[in-house]
């Protein structure tokens, strides 16, 4: 997962959504949850599975793109500008590039129509073993400058300043690890996803984007320092 979203579990059952029309594959996929002691909730259409999913807060959601109301890729979206729990995408279109663009609009996985139970059951299993077991602030305060973790926007001496998504994720990216190298293919992987990471050229055009907004001086940094053809360290 990951670094700029992280999601607290607390010590209870884990409750699991399931985000789909057919009622079949409700009924075996809540059987399978409850059997490995998983709560189990369930929702037909997008409407109901994206109130659910605030209502709820489900730790980790399984959702179908066909849904009748609405395409699953929309709940996607919307989940993605609220937090980063993790989504496991079910889907019958078996196109490679529809995967690849499911995967860089923030699925964490997905399983093609019909699938294994057991194969869900693991997939699930390895994305909440990998979720980090601690609390994310709402803020983060380094001096004059403030974070917003959940949304895209900062605060420099109180002014409020509007980042775009990939702004606002790479600069958590190197936030939530305060001096720490974080290497270029790494920051182009997270953000644009594996097919990206040697478009250096992308990274260097968002850094200067940010750099503008944070009033920082590549030459003289404050917060974002280069270390050159390896990566970025933000300062603290």
């Amino acid at each position: 997962m990951s670094l700029y979203y992280r999601v607290m579990i607390l010590m209870k059952k884990t409750k699991i959504l399931l985000i789909d029309d057919e009622e079949q594959i409700h009924q075996f996929i809540s059987i399978s949850l409850k059997a490995e002691g998983f709560d189990y909730l369930g929702c037909r259409n997008a409407s109901t599975g994206f109130e659910s999913f605030q209502n709820n807060k489900p730790d980790l959601i399984i959702l179908d793109l066909g849904l009748p109301d609405n395409d699953g890729s929309l709940v996607l979206a919307r989940i993605r500008k609220i937090g980063n729990i993790p989504i496991l995408v079910l889907t019958a279109r078996d196109q490679s590039a529809e995967k690849v663009k499911l995967l860089n609009a923030g699925a964490n996985d997905y399983l093609s129509k019909p699938f294994e139970i057991k194969e869900l059951i693991a997939r699930v299993k390895v994305l909440l073993r990998d979720i980090k077991y601690e609390t994310t602030p709402a803020e983060l305060h380094f001096n004059n400058l403030i974070i917003k973790t959940f949304e895209p926007l900062i605060f420099i001496n109180d002014v409020a300043i509007s980042l775009t998504k990939k702004e606002h994720q790479l600069l958590l990216l190197l936030a939530m690890s305060p001096g720490q190298l974080i290497p270029q293919t790494k920051i182009l992987v997270d953000i644009w996803g594996p097919s990206h990471c040697d478009d250096t050229h992308y990274l260097r055009v968002l850094i200067t984007h940010l750099r503008k907004k944070l009033k920082d001086d590549a030459d003289d940094p404050v917060y974002i320092k280069t270390e050159p053809g390896i990566g970025y360290r933000f300062i603290f």
